[in-house]
């Protein structure tokens, strides 16, 4: 018999505070970013756009992401401008109702994947200063993701250097479908000076990249897509194991957001196998892949994984790690969760107060 019962955290909401790891802050307008541009990219974004990859033109990849991208039916603002767009209206639907201590934004920037790598380079620090003074300046409680172009890694490390001692920034943005595995070498100097000035490394789920969400190339349909961000993200804590990454660079910190975390466990035991089997290759990879996982990379919940029986899920985060999981709601879009009905199996004392408060404010440093 399959136990369907919810659990609500009210002990949670509005008493002890919550760290949301995944708020989608966006541009009420397309002006609105071009005021943050160099005059010479905003003429240049208003005469001829910016080339990303996806497959249709004037929208995102799949329809559902068309109308309001992607967003809550009721996250609508009341002035008419985008979801995510009005901060007032995020306090009012996110932020005090639910008693948010700490809200990180996760700007889904098109810099990063803009082929023109010049005006990615410029999208992302418009990005960056956008952040800054529509979002965390007026509203204490957000903090800010440092957007970079991963595929120029001069012009991402300055980015850095130029940002990383402001404290509004808590972690390092890049998606995780880049050009080539994120494992490879010349993505390193990122990580360097992400190690350097003890910012995590986040990599968020997208629903388009350079290539495929699929081994075996592009999909049917949304609900595959989705469901791969799981692949996406397995396929890049693999390649960062494997090139010997951490053995490199000890001191880096990776989030994987809005991927799910339930595949962890067996992604590790798998890795660890085939390690066991194989390691004359990799002599660089020194310990058993487990060991790097469970040191260098946390993760998000939403989307949460539901099994057929919740308790399940305890199993499932005792193997990860109970201080590897920090919460998200993924707001404004469809598939939010709320803090109060997130988890479906109750949670002790101490893992509630780790999952949804502690976790984060350790790996963010948000004290």
């Amino acid at each position: 018999m399959t136990d369907t019962t919810t659990y609500v955290s009210t002990a949670r909401v509005n008493h002890r505070g919550i760290v949301d790891c995944d708020i989608h802050p966006v541009p009420a307008s397309p002006k609105e970013m071009a005021e943050f541009l160099p005059a010479r990219w905003a003429k240049h974004v208003a005469t001829f756009g910016a080339r990303v990859p996806q497959p249709f033109i004037g929208m995102v990849p799949y329809p559902r992401m068309t109308a309001g991208n992607g967003s809550r039916l009721d996250a609508f603002p009341p002035g008419g401008v985008p979801p995510g767009s009005d901060l007032g209206f995020m306090r009012q639907q996110l932020l005090d109702p639910l008693g948010i201590e700490y809200g990180v934004l996760q700007p889904l920037s098109i810099g990063s994947h803009t082929f023109d790598q010049g005006l990615g380079t410029a999208l992302c620090s418009a990005s960056n200063d956008w952040q800054l003074a529509k979002w965390t300046e007026p509203e204490p409680r957000l903090r800010a993701s440092l957007c970079v172009t991963q595929e120029d890694p001069e012009a991402a490390v300055a980015e850095i250097e130029r940002r990383a001692v402001n404290p509004a920034f808590v972690q390092i943005s890049i998606p995780p479908r880049a050009n080539e595995p994120l494992g490879r070498r010349r993505y390193w100097p990122i990580y360097r000076a992400a190690a350097a000035h003890n910012l995590p490394i986040s990599l968020h789920s997208p629903a388009y990249g350079p290539g495929a969400n699929s081994g075996s190339g592009w999909m049917s349909y949304y609900i595959e897509e989705h469901y791969a961000f799981a692949h996406g993200l397995q396929s890049v804590i693999t390649s960062m194991v494997m090139e010997g990454v951490f053995e490199e660079i000890p001191k880096l910190r990776v989030i994987c957001v809005e991927g799910g975390f339930a595949w962890v466990p067996a992604l590790g035991w798998r890795l660890d196998k085939v390690w066991a089997r194989m390691r004359e290759e990799l002599p660089h990879v020194k310990r058993p892949p487990s060991e790097y996982m469970r040191e260098h990379f946390w993760y998000t919940t939403q989307p949460m994984e539901e099994p057929e029986h919740p308790k399940h899920l305890l199993d499932t985060i005792r193997w990860i790690g109970a201080d590897r999981l920090m919460f998200s709601t993924d707001y404004p879009h469809w598939d939010f969760d709320d803090p109060r009905q997130a988890f479906k199996v109750r949670l002790d004392d101490a893992l509630d107060q780790a999952i949804f408060h502690d976790n984060a404010k350790s790996v963010y440093g948000l004290d």
